[in-house]
């Protein structure tokens, strides 16, 4: 079956963990991967920081990377999963976060990268 999208969660939501996640993003641009794909539905991508009450963990450079990041992967798995990358949700009302920055995450799949 066919994933459906993406289901973004930031590192300090309670279902996290160190599990949950299919992708790990850190501040800097490093993706870890978990050894297999959590749901059955959509892939998992968590960006490292808390974005409930600030902008992220680091820098702004290191969090325009990490979402630069977060986008290219999200385009790569697109690609080879055959789904849509602009199908991206939160996890649920409390992550990624209130301050988590959606329009910093812009995917243009006709014309790559933002």
């Amino acid at each position: 079956m066919p994933y459906k999208g993406f289901i973004m969660h930031h590192s300090h939501c309670s279902s996290i963990n160190g599990k949950g996640f299919d992708f790990w993003v850190d501040p800097d641009g490093r993706i870890y991967a978990a050894p297999l794909l959590t749901d059955p539905d959509n892939i998992h991508i968590c960006l490292e920081g808390n974005f409930t009450y600030h902008t992220g963990t680091g820098s702004a450079s290191s969090r325009k990377e990490q979402l630069f990041t977060a986008g290219k992967l999200i385009l790569e798995l697109a690609g080879r999963y055959q789904i849509s990358p602009l199908i991206i949700e939160p996890h649920n009302d409390s992550c990624p976060g209130a301050f988590f920055p959606w329009n910093d995450l812009v995917i243009y799949p006709s014309d790559g990268y933002h």
